[in-house]
């Protein structure tokens, strides 16, 4: 993690419904139409419904000194959101309930979706050694930071497959003062990955370019204790399009906090 962020250094989820009871019906069509309400008023999509089994057997877990998750529900949001405290790196975030965690995937801390694989967030970090952050704004206008997440996400994705193709776009840059009086950036961009069909084909027309997969990616950068913090969220596009409300929240929640002692 420290790898990926040195680049960027300047030039120096809902409780069960309650079982009711329903009066005997007088005739059979009474007791259908009576079914069809009942499955009308519970009706909810898979995605909703499998969220609902996670979180129903999920616990909270607190490790006092490292970290804190602490679960709650966001008023303007379908889906409960943990929040995640690190206070060993100076960092917090909150997360949808049903996403889990995954060991061992590089950055500092990895939650993904367990339906869209291709959904998820990490934090990711300068080194504290060799980074001297004092302000996001180290890293130039939100503009120049864009270019320079964008270029690092064509590094990590470079492939040595044949016939491999990347298209890649910035979508939006801005920044932001959050409610803790530090400046934030935000960066989303979209990158399409085409792949030949039979790579190894030798007549140009039998290698026919397909898409392999449409995402968007969306960073957060602030900086404290002298580092560079980056949260990334990656989604489908077609995923972003039903989820944005819910993975802008978990943007706008990203907070870099003093590390004390």
């Amino acid at each position: 993690m420290a790898t990926i962020l040195d680049s960027l250094l300047p030039p120096s989820r809902p409780a069960l419904p309650t079982r009711f009871s329903m009066p005997f019906p007088s005739s059979a069509s009474c007791l259908c139409t009576r079914r069809n309400q009942s499955i009308a008023a519970f009706s909810i999509p898979r995605r909703s419904a499998m969220a609902l089994i996670l979180s129903s057997s999920s616990c909270i877990f607190l490790d006092v000194g490292l970290h804190d998750e602490i679960a709650f529900a966001e008023p303007s949001s379908s889906v409960e959101f943990r929040e995640y405290i690190d206070t060993f790196d100076g960092y917090s975030l909150k997360y949808p309930q049903n996403w889990i965690q995954v060991r061992g995937a590089g950055a500092d801390i990895f939650f993904r979706d367990p339906f869209v694989l291709d959904e998820n967030l990490s934090v990711e970090m300068s080194s504290p050694s060799s980074s001297r952050y004092k302000t996001v704004e180290d890293l130039g206008p939100p503009e120049e930071a864009g270019k320079k997440v964008l270029k690092q996400y064509l590094t990590e994705f470079m492939s040595t497959r044949l016939g491999v193709r990347r298209e890649s776009n910035i979508l939006s840059t801005s920044s932001r003062v959050a409610d803790d009086g530090k400046l934030y950036y935000q960066v989303e961009v979209n990158i399409k990955s085409y792949a030949n069909t039979n790579e190894l084909a030798v007549m140009p027309q039998d290698r026919v370019a397909r898409l392999e997969w449409d995402r968007r990616y969306l960073s957060v950068l602030g900086v404290e204790n002298n580092r560079l913090y980056e949260l990334r969220l990656q989604t489908p596009e077609n995923v972003f399009v039903e989820e944005e409300n819910d993975l802008r929240q978990v943007m706008d929640s990203f907070r870099v906090n003093k590390v004390l002692g």
